[in-house]
């Protein structure tokens, strides 16, 4: 098919009621959704976003020239909206207004991208990719070839898809001296702000006084074991990101040391990637100097590409398109992170099945320096760029499992900021929490044992032989240790085992346990409704689980000796041979040393200490239990779990104590309950801070806005809020009322479904766009990307919506939430309740919900915003969430609409 027949190719665009097909002599078709389907099906079409355009014609995913697919080859590692209107804006064009606009964006696009790639520098390699990935069924490669000029593939052997052998290699940096801890002064902080921001800036005097003061952070420590920690709570519109990049990047400078950024949500991430091309207008000086870090699961596994990929053509039952977009992408991306980094995350939902995930690193599969690939595997680049860099971008659980696997200090970096401070306490429960489930002895089987016969990853899965296998060949005894490590670890579950237990037919002592368990909690939990986790305590256990508890832990305890073992060899070899080991072998050996302890012995050791303290009095620092996890009412794991009751007392000893200087900030940090002796104690018992034997500097900065004047609060009273009609009925009117612009918060995911599937046609109808987490196939970044690029769209959404979210302007002027956000009652939940005060807890834990929510609604100086909470029995004890200045009126759902009306109209 000759390149100019993309004009040919009819243009499809799918709204909630209705489509419309334009074609290449620019005749246009209004059509029903039925006969919108049943054209897509007799011959393909050209769309943008082929899962979403399946989901409103409700069919399943159908062969089609989607234009993002050919996005993702011709500008690999490039930032879109996968939208008509993205596209628009990508290249130029006006904005499309209507459908038949938006469908007429779709040949002018794909034509400007064919175009491109007439001009292209590589060619040869995207003409072997694409030729490569025709064959594979790729609607596109034959224009793409047509356009390179290349139809036959062009010169060269191979695939194309060997995208490892075209990467520059990392070079491995000299040791970096510590720190000499030279502190950074206020006036110091307030200079390198001004620098930061530039000329002609808008003048923030509390955004000066902030960086000052956080500069406390950056002090020398007086007492060895207690950092400098300061609490800044920096309400929105203050500036607080400039405010930490300024002082940080002086101390960085000034001490030839990394300041770690640490951050909960991934677009507060990228904000900060965004702010430090401030510090760094030069990109090849951000390259060297700002690193983001992320957990080995979130970058692309050289190794695991070259086994789909390999010499012998892509492998049987492996998508050869997705593999080729990925390996286009993995010759553009900066840093090789496909989850969230610039691999687009649209694309993982265009290549739904491809099984995308089995391309990144998996926990404790990577085999280090022996790899063909270490001198340019994206993990290790980055790794190493970070022992150089000034400032390194993490997240709060990277920086927090760090923290608990490092066994010095010196280990550890000495300066951290934590953004979004209030959520560090949820980051510190995750991290230092332990649970023997099916799932976790799974994963463990499969990092001993690689994957097996009928694993979906059978062939391919490195087990321990294969790390470290050859660097014990001779030595009897660790050889012998090898074998029994394998030979125990088949007695964890194995592939299947969750039928297995749900059918009582297990295999091996672990089912055997998981189905005890099992067989507990369901005679024993409370409520066996809805979708949530089905949960028992550990009390009066059955004589049948208490038995196959200790059965497991004798599984346990063969699985430790030899790992045990296994640790002592190696590092007796690595004692002995000290002088003839190579570079490589060396950091192989160290490598799988560390891997042993942190993949078996630590957790294997700690699920041992959990069993053995069955029928035992619980520890008061622990909250133990049994669940069945479940996903809109299917199981999907089985076990017994541990947490912290107060998870900042191990945050406390494995970091704060052992670091130098700390921030913790956020628009959010005190509590404001009616009666409130200190509005700290929240912030320092969330925190950490609390439990060091001297007190943080505390500090609070008000938000320049006028929220009297920019922002109310409603509370409709006559809605019954177990009603999905009646609740429905709310949002439709509230959101008509607003004109768009409008985000709607849940706190099930079945009730926005339902509200969903009641509003949207109507929305549509008066031309608002309804996106929606859950229902559409994206995800929650992506649908906040497309809600904050239309100002009169509707977003519907949950947590992860509501956290972290910048929306400024009319595009989000109305938040509606759908009942008051109380905790989850959960038996670790329920302990905490009981040891931090009762009801009281719970009130600080909604109102600090509230006023993350809250926040989300006023951004900029001339913003305006309503808030709406569709929950009569809202208590006014929780209504100190919203600032002192808001109107907080109490009025029927008639009276909301006018009353929302009247303040955006």
């Amino acid at each position: 098919m000759p390149a100019t027949d993309v004009l040919d190719i009819p243009a499809l665009v799918v709204g909630v009621g209705q489509a419309v097909v334009v074609h290449g002599d620019g005749e246009v078709e209004e059509l029903g959704l039925g006969e919108a389907a049943r054209r897509a099906a007799r011959a393909p079409v050209l769309l943008a976003h082929g899962p979403l355009t399946a989901r409103r014609l409700d069919v399943a995913r159908f062969r089609c020239f989607d234009i993002l697919e050919l996005f993702a080859f011709v500008r690999p590692a490039q930032f879109c909206l996968p939208s008509p209107a993205g596209l628009a804006l990508v290249f130029g064009f006006d904005a499309p207004r209507d459908l038949v606009e938006e469908a007429m964006v779709l040949p002018a696009v794909a034509a400007r991208l064919l175009g491109e790639l007439r001009e292209a520098r590589d060619g040869a390699e995207a003409a072997r990719v694409a030729f490569t990935m025709g064959r594979a069924g790729w609607p596109w490669a034959p224009l793409v070839l047509a356009a390179l000029g290349r139809a036959d593939g062009g010169e060269g052997r191979g695939t194309g898809l060997d995208v490892w052998n075209r990467l520059p290699e990392w070079e491995e940096p000299p040791p970096v001296p510590p720190p000499l801890g030279v502190p950074v002064t206020g006036d110091e902080a307030r200079a390198a702000l001004e620098t930061l921001k530039g000329p002609g800036a808008e003048a923030r005097p509390a955004q000066g006084d902030y960086a000052a003061c956080v500069a406390e952070a950056f002090a020398l420590r007086d007492v060895a074991g207690v950092p400098r920690v300061v609490l800044a709570e920096a309400g929105t519109g203050i500036g607080k990101t400039l405010g930490y990049i300024a002082p940080a990047a002086v101390w960085a400078r000034k001490n030839r040391a990394a300041v770690w950024l640490s951050t909960y949500t991934k677009n507060l991430q990228r904000q900060l990637d965004r702010e430090l091309s401030r510090l760094y207008p030069d990109p090849a000086e951000k390259a060297r100097k700002a690193v983001i870090r992320k957990g080995r699961e979130n970058y692309l596994c050289l190794l695991n590409l070259e086994e789909v990929a390999g010499p012998g053509g892509v492998a049987p039952g492996t998508d050869a398109v997705a593999v080729g977009l990925v390996a286009r992408w993995a010759r553009a991306t900066r840093d090789g992170d496909m989850v969230g980094g610039d691999f687009p995350t649209w694309a993982i939902e265009l290549l739904h099945g491809a099984r995308l995930g089995a391309l990144t690193d998996r926990r404790g599969e990577c085999i280090h320096s022996a790899c063909a690939h270490f001198r340019k595997c994206f993990i290790e680049r980055a790794r190493a760029k970070a022992k150089t860099a000034e400032i390194v971008i993490a997240n709060h659980a990277l920086v927090m499992i760090q923290a608990a696997l490092a066994t010095e200090a010196k280990d550890l970096p000495t300066r951290y900021v934590f953004d979004e401070g209030h959520q560090v306490f949820d980051a510190a429960d995750n991290a230092f929490s332990a649970h023997l489930t099916g799932a976790e002895a799974a994963e463990l089987r499969r990092w001993v044992r690689g994957a097996e016969a009928g694993h979906r990853r059978a062939g391919r899965g490195r087990g321990i032989d294969k790390r470290i296998g050859d660097l014990v060949v001779g030595d009897e005894g660790a050889e012998q240790a090898l074998e029994a490590l394998r030979l125990a670890a088949a007695g964890l579950p194995g592939e299947g085992w969750q039928a297995r237990v749900a059918g009582k037919a297990p295999v091996g002592f672990a089912e055997q346990f998981m189905c005890e368990v099992r067989r507990c909690v369901a005679a024993r939990a409370i409520d066996a409704r809805g979708g949530f986790a089905l949960e028992a305590p550990v009390i009066e256990l059955p004589s049948s689980l208490m038995d196959a508890a200790i059965t497991l832990d004798g599984l346990l305890r063969r699985l430790l000796e030899p790992a045990a073992a296994l640790k002592t060899r190696l590092a007796k070899r690595l004692d002995e041979e000290a002088e003839d080991l190579d570079t490589p072998t060396r950091l192989r050996m160290e490598a799988g040393i560390r891997s042993l302890d942190r993949r078996l012995v630590q957790p294997v050791t700690a699920w041992r200490a959990m069993l053995r303290s069955l029928g035992e009095e619980p520890a008061e620092q622990f909250v133990d239990w049994l669940a069945i996890e479940r996903d809109r009412g299917r199981e999907t794991d089985i076990g017994l779990h541990r947490h912290w009751l107060d998870p900042t007392l191990p945050l406390t000893g494995a970091l704060l104590e052992r670091t130098h200087g700390v921030l913790v900030t956020s628009a959010t940090l005190r509590d404001s309950g009616p009666q409130q002796v200190d509005d700290w104690q929240a912030a320092e018992a969330r925190t950490g801070a609390g439990h060091l034997i001297l007190p943080a500097k505390r500090a609070s900065f008000a938000s320049p806005f006028d929220y009297g004047e920019q922002a109310r609060v409603l509370i409709v009273n006559d809605v019954r809020r177990d009603e999905a009609d009646e609740v429905a009925a709310a949002y439709r009117s509230l959101f008509l009322a607003a004109g768009g612009g409008g985000l709607g918060l849940f706190t099930a995911v079945d009730r926005l479904r339902r509200v969903h599937a009641r509003i949207e046609k109507p929305l549509d109808e008066a031309g608002i766009r309804l996106f929606a987490q859950h229902v559409d196939p994206m995800d929650a970044g992506t649908l906040v990307d497309l809600f904050r690029a239309e100002e009169n769209a509707c977003l519907l959404g949950t947590d992860a919506v509501r956290d972290g979210v910048d929306v400024p302007g009319r595009a989000l002027r109305l938040i509606v939430f759908d009942r008051v956000p109380w905790p989850r009652p959960s038996l670790l939940h329920r302990a905490r309740r009981d040891a931090f005060g009762g009801a009281a807890y719970d009130d600080m834990l909604v109102r600090f919900r509230l006023r993350q929510a809250f926040g989300r609604l006023i951004r900029q100086g001339g913003d305006r915003g309503v808030f709406v909470l569709l929950d009569a029995m809202t208590p006014t004890r929780l209504l100190p969430a919203f600032p002192e200045a808001v109107e907080v009126r109490r009025l029927g759902l008639a009276e909301a609409v006018a009353a929302v009306r009247a303040f955006l109209g």
